[in-house]
């Protein structure tokens, strides 16, 4: 009998009895209406996302609306027409907005500044000032070693730029150009035109009033100070040339849907519907597809009026993707690769592995984009500027193979198309050569960890395997989202498909000169920073459920570290390097707690997903080290940092006492579970001792406060959740119902606040919180503001995890992996399975 809650899932069926495999047929209907149910909007839309270096966002919720680009905001620009009975329609991103220099900054030459890190007396902006004293210096301006002409390392740095303009009168749209870390002041002789506090990522560009410019000499001046992390000034002018209005016919667009591994489109212009989809086959359990850097991009085409058109499909992609900054020279050709023809570009410079740093993009290697060389295709090299126009005036040739903003063109033309679809795809991949060093060595990709393999056979491979690959990913993303609804609900599984290619993407897989897998993480505009532990332990989550192995491959490297001497303290390290380098940690103060909490808890993690704990056995020794380090110093920490350094030091941190005790309380478990009976028993007694220790010193009435020392304050206890997944037993059940009740007073429009000191929360930690929650509601009250937040933040970057509860807009971060940490409740319900 379809009951009242079964009427409102089908409204639609009258109220009488089923035979039962009528009932069968519409359960396996509604199954299969959950699981095709995907996303349909998000902050940016995931394009081609496989490793930090190759990953290409839209920031718009049309296609057409906005230039696509890299996940730092720097353009990669990939853009797409089609060209209905010689009408052509734009459906895919956007020209770039292009610029004519007036004072080159340091992305195009090499300047000469006068400079002081001593503050100035007097005017020191204006045009006449006397600077003879002033130290002369080179761009780039800033403090790596590698890279920047004149160091800089102290707080503040003062730089006057002495320049000649012309004809004042010729200057139409004048635009400061800057990029700077920290915070900057710019005057234009004399007169302030810009200031901004916290950093400017690559370029921005701001505009100014012409009025401020002369002919003649003129000074721009510029103050930066440097509040902490890295230090850089930079500045020029430009002037912004006439936007090409002759391609702005755009297609419309109808729908738009985002899945684990793909992002769909469809459009109607002219007569004709066209599907388009981007497909990353980031399919953890296989190894090879996961690390083989190939997406695809297919395209569907036909007719809808019942006639007959004359279609072509252009795809230009911009050399831009192969440079740190879009003026590097670069050179590019067209091979042959079997039945593939092939566009294949990269920089000029080649220097492999030449730069590490957080605001980066890869400029070693070679972008690949190959079809099948069938009747109608035609691939061809231009300028940036010319790819449309060539392309709308059928001259398929090639016009250039070296110098800057070049674009590789690819062209479909599909006939007369009617009302059954015509078909083709692209491959679209990235040859790093060698994509890490680690202490030393460098490793290469681990689709060519022998050094044997040539790109080529990998874009055959993958346009031979294509069918078998889009019919896994289809059944991947079916699966996933419903394994994510039946966990927790739509809107939970929503954020799970939003996070999976996002977190997979911040990673790079090679392996050690040992042998062992090394799953690399990048964290992204969190410093740059390369295998950071507790950016590993939010993103833990996803990995442990889908392969286990790549888990273990995000701790290997730090295990390495320790165990070889290398960083030889009782507690674990912060992090490897600074990406791509892995040679060291290179952040500034150590996570004592934190750190030695994460490597224990998620190495627990590991021997419970797998049902063994063989992998703890190989570290054991480093393992107890940190456990007996978390005894002495873990349970009252002092003022020391954790995961959430961004809100300073903190000591008698509560929740981070959790972490301490998780870590104890994991550790019992892996000895119980390798037959150390004594070591276990001993252990869990400490951690329970100190979860009823925990319980007095923290409470504070209806709640648990921020820290020991701290009433009437609260914070998420996220670490609790371990208690949960690992099935501890630890803390007593009362904890987490008051802890969870509380929260449900504290909540915003977008989310739970971190703690009571700021209204900023973090989307994965809420997540977890979410996770022990008691009751089904409350699970779904906490999920359902972030959910929110992900619909409707003004902020259109790749998902930011750190986001303002009031008005949803990010504080900071954004494209990191710890989004991963959203299949916490996923995680949950695998270990009680």
């Amino acid at each position: 009998m379809i009951t009242r809650t079964d009427r409102r899932l089908c409204p639609e069926t009258p109220a009488f009895i089923f035979s039962k495999a009528a009932k069968t047929f519409i359960f396996l209907m509604l199954v299969t209406f959950w699981a095709s149910a995907q996303v349909t909007k998000a902050p940016s839309y995931p394009l081609i996302t496989h490793n930090p270096y190759l990953s290409i966002w839209s920031h718009s919720d049309t296609l057409s609306a906005v230039p696509t680009k890299h996940w730092t905001g720097a353009a990669h620009s990939l853009i797409g027409l089609v060209q209905v009975d010689g009408i052509n329609y734009r459906f895919l991103g956007k020209e770039p907005e292009r610029f004519k220099t007036i004072l080159p900054a340091s992305d195009e030459v090499s300047y000469t500044v006068n400079y002081t890190e001593t503050e100035p007396k007097g005017d020191w902006t204006d045009t006449d000032y006397n600077a003879s004293g002033w130290k002369t210096g080179k761009s780039p301006i800033g403090d790596n070693a590698g890279t920047d002409k004149t160091i800089w390392k102290t707080r503040d740095i003062w730089i006057r730029r002495t320049f000649t303009v012309n004809d004042v009168q010729a200057i139409k749209d004048p635009l400061l150009k800057i990029s700077h870390d920290d915070d900057a002041e710019f005057w234009l002789n004399g007169k302030k035109i810009y200031s901004k506090k916290g950093v400017t990522n690559d370029y921005g560009l701001i505009d100014f009033d012409k009025d401020k410019l002369k002919s003649g000499v003129n000074v721009l001046a510029i103050h930066v100070v440097n509040t902490g992390g890295g230090a850089r000034a930079d500045a020029g002018i430009a002037e912004r040339e006439p936007a090409n209005t002759a391609f702005d016919r755009v297609a419309k667009q109808t729908s738009v849907t985002i899945s684990a591994t793909q992002t769909r489109y469809t459009f109607r212009a002219g007569g004709i519907a066209l599907d388009l989809t981007f497909t990353s086959p980031l399919l953890l359990e296989n190894l090879p597809l996961l690390s083989r850097p190939v997406s695809y991009i297919s395209y569907a085409v036909r007719a809808t009026d019942g006639k007959q058109h004359d279609v072509r499909l252009l795809t230009s992609a911009s050399t831009d993707i192969t440079v740190n900054k879009a003026l590097q020279p670069v050179q590019a050709s067209k091979i042959t690769a079997g039945t593939l023809s092939v566009l294949k570009a990269g920089s000029k410079e080649q220097k492999v592995l030449g730069k590490k740093g957080d605001d980066m993009r890869i400029d070693w290697g070679f972008l690949y984009i190959g079809a099948q060389k069938t009747g109608g295709l035609s691939q061809y090299i231009t300028s940036e500027k010319t790819a449309l126009s060539s392309f709308a005036s059928n001259k398929y040739t090639s016009t250039a193979s070296s110098g800057t903003k070049l674009a590789l063109n690819t062209v479909f033309s599909l006939g007369k198309v009617g009302s059954q679809k015509v078909s083709r795809f692209l491959t679209i991949g990235y040859d790093e050569k060698y994509s890490i060093q680690y202490f030393g060595a460098n490793l290469r990709p681990w689709w060519n960890k022998s050094g044997n393999k040539a790109f080529t056979s990998e874009l055959i491979t993958a346009a031979r395997d294509y069918a078998k690959v889009k019919t896994a990913c289809n059944n991947f993303d079916a699966r996933m989202y419903a394994d994510a609804r039946n966990s927790g609900g739509s809107k939970y599984a929503d954020l799970c498909a939003l996070a999976y290619r996002q977190s997979i993407a911040a990673h790079q897989l090679v392996e050690s000169p040992k042998g062992e897998l090394l799953w690399f993480s990048k964290e992204n505009f969190s410093g740059g920073f390369i295998n950071t532990v507790d950016v590993t332990y939010p993103s833990a989550p996803l990995f442990l459920i889908y392969n286990p192995k790549l888990m273990e491959g995000m701790l290997n490297g730090i295990f390495y570290y320790s165990e070889s001497g290398k960083y030889n303290k009782d507690y674990a390290a912060h992090d490897l390097g600074t990406y791509p380098f892995a040679n060291g940690q290179t952040y500034g103060e150590d996570m004592p707690v934190e750190e030695s909490g994460n490597m224990i808890i998620l190495t627990a993690a590991i021997a419970k997903i797998e049902g063994n704990a063989s992998y703890a056995k190989k570290h054991w020794n480093i393992l107890t080290r940190w456990a007996k380090y978390l005894t002495r110093e873990g349970f009252d920490p002092k003022n020391q940092l954790c995961t959430d350094d961004f809100a300073g030091h903190l000591a008698r941190n509560a929740n981070l006492s959790v972490k301490a005790i998780m870590g104890i309380a994991a550790y019992a478990q892996m000895a119980d579970q390798l037959g150390y009976k004594q070591v276990a028993t001993e252990y869990r007694g400490i951690a329970s001792q100190m979860a009823s220790k925990w319980k007095e010193m923290a409470s504070d009435g209806d709640h648990y406060s921020l820290t020991f020392s701290d009433k009437r304050t609260w914070s998420q206890k996220y670490n609790l959740v371990w208690d949960k997944v690992l099935d501890l037993g630890i803390f007593s059940q009362d904890v987490f119902d008051l802890e969870s009740a509380y929260y449900m007073k504290k909540q915003n429009k977008f989310g739970l606040p971190l703690d009571s000191r700021k209204t900023y929360t973090k989307s994965d930690w809420i997540v977890w919180t979410a996770t022990f929650a008691p009751k089904p509601e409350q699970f779904q009250a906490l999920i359902e503001p972030v959910h929110a937040y992900s619909q409707a933040t003004p902020t259109r970057v790749p998902l930011s995890d750190w986001h303002e509860t009031t008005d949803g807009k990010q504080v900071g971060f954004q494209a990191r992996s710890v989004v991963g940490g959203y299949f916490m409740k996923m995680l949950y319900d695998r270990t009680r399975k």
